[in-house]
C-alpha cells in the first residue's frame, strides 16, 4: 500500500504502532539524490546539524510552518531536507472542565495521512550519525478548531512531487503547500485517556469511546 501511495520502488510493511511519542522512531518518505523515493526511519525531534547538545530535539518535535523559513533550527531543512511522514492518524486534546479529552483524527477514506516533515542529519562527537525529523504545523481547519488552534500539515498525493523535490528551495512556493487541509477530508472521535501514557501502545488507543 505504501509503495503505491508514495511511488516507492519497494516498501516493507510497517509494524503497527498506536501511540508514538517524541524521541521515538517514525517512518518517513524522502527523495534520494537519484530522484528515487525511499522509506526510512527518523527519530522524532529534530536535532539541527549545528547543535552541541542532542537534547534540543525534545523541543523541536513540531515546527510552525509560517515561521520555519526564519528559524535557524528549520530554515535549511525546509529548503533542502523535506519528507513525508505516513500516519494512520494523530491525537489532539480538548479541554473538558479540569481534564483534557483525547481525540483521534484520521482520513475518512481510510488512507494514511501524509504529514509534511523536515529532517536533519546530526553527527555526534563520537562520530555516530543520527537522523531526526520534525512535523510542520499550520492553523486548524474547521474540524480541528473545536479541539486546538493548530494541526499538522496534511499533504495530498498531487503535492508530494513538489514537496519532496530536492531541486526546489523556494520557500515562497513551498509555503503554498503548508495550509490546513479540507475539513471534510478528516474525521475525529474521542478515545481513551490511556493515550496520555506513551507506554500504552495498543489497538485500544484508537478505539472510539462508547457512550
Amino acid at each position: 500500500m505504501l509503495a503505491a501511495i508514495y511511488n516507492l520502488v519497494s516498501a516493507s510493511e510497517l509494524p503497527p504502532r498506536y501511540n508514538i511519542a517524541p524521541s521515538q522512531p517514525v517512518a518517513a518518505v524522502r527523495q534520494q539524490q537519484t530522484g528515487a523515493r525511499e522509506l526510512t526511519w527518523l527519530q522524532w525531534g529534530l536535532i539541527p546539524h549545528w547543535a552541541k547538545d542532542p537534547a534540543i530535539g525534545r523541543k523541536l518535535s513540531n515546527a510552525r510552518s509560517e515561521t520555519a523559513h526564519e528559524k535557524p533550527s528549520f530554515r535549511q531543512a525546509l529548503k533542502h531536507r523535506r519528507c513525508l511522514i505516513p500516519a494512520g492518524g494523530f491525537y489532539e486534546w480538548q479541554r473538558q472542565g479540569l481534564e483534557k479529552q483525547p481525540f483521534y483524527i484520521r482520513r475518512r477514506d481510510g488512507e494514511p495521512l501524509s504529514l509534511a516533515g523536515l529532517w536533519e542529519r546530526w553527527a555526534a562527537p563520537t562520530g555516530e550519525i543520527l537522523e531526526t525529523c520534525s512535523i510542520l504545523t499550520t492553523r486548524a481547519n474547521g474540524l480541528l478548531q473545536q479541539l486546538h488552534e493548530r494541526m499538522p500539515v496534511v499533504l495530498q498525493r498531487e503535492q508530494f512531487g513538489l514537496w519532496l523535490n530536492r531541486a526546489v528551495s523556494d520557500c515562497g512556493l513551498l509555503s503554498e503547500l503548508l495550509q490546513p487541509c479540507a475539513a471534510e477530508l478528516l474525521e475525529s472521535y474521542p478515545v481513551t485517556r490511556e493515550v496520555n501514557r506513551p507506554a500504552f501502545d495498543r489497538p485500544e488507543c484508537i478505539r472510539p469511546l462508547t457512550a
